[in-house]
């Protein structure tokens, strides 16, 4: 495989520095420009992170002295300076919106990890393991864009990657209904206990936007490409309850499912055991060698000792039993920051470049 060069836009806030921690020797990609607000502008990145550094590794070397561009205001310098890149910025919705489009437009791929173009019907939201398919849409949006190289791919929300990588590997005995209550660490809010100590002993029950979010990203997940658009699914039905724990990082699902044709537990122990998506079959640097994991220990898994697995890639899955009003219930977890935010990222980039996209 090639090495490209990419840039990270929004480098500087928690995602952005997870990116540049994930993208430190990365075989495939060179980071050769970071950019941030105009604030950071003009800075090195060493010092424009300084003391907000969260990452529990040093500043890579390879970057510390990269100056930092203006994510807006240097658009000509960055695209045709690199393959691609990664988005991961802290602005209002709709500029998010237009700063994506204004990159893919000069011709600069896009792999964003912020939730503004998720329901833009021809921008795939893809868990490289579960639709990896829905890149066949960026054709349509490339028209629509009037680009050759340019589009936008964005990853699904973070809470998404604990409890629908259990259920989508289900789909052949029809997933009919979910309920779920995600328990989600406090980096998913951008935050540490440093900088919010309110969340120490204390649970809050509202995340603005997750449950909405959490009931309907699924459905365009398992939704179909149809005349150059990607349709969600009317099914599964979904229902959510979103609660802030604290937890550093590491998002817990707890989870309850009814099926059109109902399985035994062993056929849902065997298809997760079995279950091996595009990143394992073609082997991307990023991918876990297992993508899900099953723990037969009754209190297992829990989100200290396993949100690491895998370098933070995996899932784990545990308590599966049959349930009073559902078929059954399980809980599940994964690494909110890691594979349900930069490293998910990564890895889709992994999969677009092995694809060709990122070529053409």
């Amino acid at each position: 495989m090639k090495k490209y060069n990419v840039a990270i836009i929004g480098a500087t806030g928690m995602v952005g520095q997870r990116f540049a921690s994930l993208l430190e020797n990365h075989p495939w990609f060179n980071v050769a420009a970071v950019a941030a607000s105009p604030r950071s502008a003009g800075k090195t990145y060493r010092d424009a992170t300084g003391s907000r550094w969260c990452i529990n590794k040093p500043i890579p070397e390879s970057m510390a002295d990269l100056v930092v561009l203006s994510a807006t205001d240097d658009i000509d310098k960055i695209a045709p300076s690199v393959d691609f890149v990664f988005c991961a910025v802290d602005m209002k919705k709709d500029d998010i919106k237009a700063l994506e489009e204004a990159y893919a437009k000069a011709e600069c791929p896009v792999v964003s990890n912020n939730s503004a173009h998720r329901f833009t019907p021809d921008v795939p939201m893809i868990v490289p393991e579960l639709n990896h398919y829905h890149a066949d849409v960026i054709p349509f949006q490339r028209k629509r864009l009037g680009t050759k190289r340019g589009f936008i791919a964005v990853k699904s929300n973070c809470s998404l990657q604990s409890y629908v990588p259990a259920l989508f590997p289900l789909s052949s005995f029809v997933v009919e209904d979910v309920l779920v209550c995600t328990y989600q660490a406090i980096s998913g809010a951008g935050k540490t206990f440093e900088t919010w100590p309110e969340m120490l002993d204390n649970v809050i029950p509202f995340i603005g936007g997750e449950e909405e979010k959490s009931e309907k990203e699924p459905l365009k997940l398992w939704g179909d490409i149809k005349d150059g658009v990607i349709v969600s699914s009317p099914s599964p039905s979904f229902t959510a309850q979103c609660i802030r724990v604290p937890v550093s990082d590491g998002h817990l699902g707890a989870v309850f499912v009814r099926f059109k044709n109902k399985p035994s537990k062993e056929e849902i122990l065997k298809t997760w055991k079995d279950f091996q998506g595009y990143p394992q079959k073609m082997r991307l640097p990023s991918a876990p060698a297992q993508f899900l994991h099953y723990f037969e220990e009754e209190n297992m898994p829990q989100t200290k000792l396993h949100r690491d697995l895998e370098g933070g890639m995996a899932v784990s899955i545990g308590r599966l039993r049959e349930d009073t009003q559902y078929d059954y219930k399980f809980v599940c977890l994964s690494h909110n920051t890691l594979r349900g935010a930069a490293g998910g990222a990564v890895l889709l980039a992994e999969q677009l470049c092995a694809q060709g996209y990122m070529d053409k």
